[in-house]
């Protein structure tokens, strides 16, 4: 089963898609994570996404559908992908469903987690103190929201059109957003 984990920034999207890799053995593929593993390396796409993140603003579709593809043949011997924080534009869902098909797979479900900007922010700024990590800068945190709202949330009607958009309230606790998540896969057949 490959599934998309969809929401904005700090919207638990990480937090559920670790609780799925243990359950189910499935492939995180968080576009997050592989980014700071680049910049943290300190290799030169490390250093062109870090400049970009520090901004807020998104890394180049080709930077980030790389990563992906690279991944792919590790999430399908696990049995599928959980994709977290991939697509984040049109352009990188489309090539998403390429690369898949080129593959003879594809995207099973779509889970958008709906949560409260004021609600975000308040995380972040928690997450932020916790662990520090600067692409969570609450200032910066302002300036990644709006650029979901303008480039990712669109990929809402892309996926609804296709059938696989399934919406879980993500303001209940982990447990209760882990309980909707698993009733709404449940029904999935691959």
């Amino acid at each position: 089963m490959n599934l998309i984990l969809f929401g904005p920034p700090a919207a638990g999207k990480g937090t559920q898609a670790k609780r799925l890799v243990q359950a189910r053995g499935m492939v995180q593929l968080s576009t997050g994570d592989m980014l700071r593993a680049a910049i943290a390396s300190g290799s030169e796409l490390g250093q062109r996404a870090k400049g970009i993140m520090d901004r807020g603003e998104l890394v180049p579709d080709e930077v980030v559908i790389g990563l992906i593809e690279e991944r792919l043949p590790e999430a399908e011997r696990a049995g599928g992908a959980i994709f977290d924080g991939f697509p984040r534009t049109l352009a990188q869902a489309e090539a998403l469903d390429v690369m898949l098909a080129k593959r003879g797979r594809k995207i099973d479900v779509v889970v958008r987690l709906r949560v409260d900007e004021q609600a975000l922010l308040a995380r972040i700024s928690k997450r932020f103190a916790d662990e520090g990590r600067p692409d969570d800068n609450p200032d910066v945190f302002v300036t990644r929201l709006a650029a979901y709202n303008a480039q990712t949330a669109p990929l809402l009607p892309y996926y609804k059109g296709q059938g696989k958009l399934v919406e879980i309230d993500g303001m209940g606790s982990v447990e209760q957003v882990a309980g909707e998540m698993d009733g709404a896969l449940g029904g999935v057949t691959v």
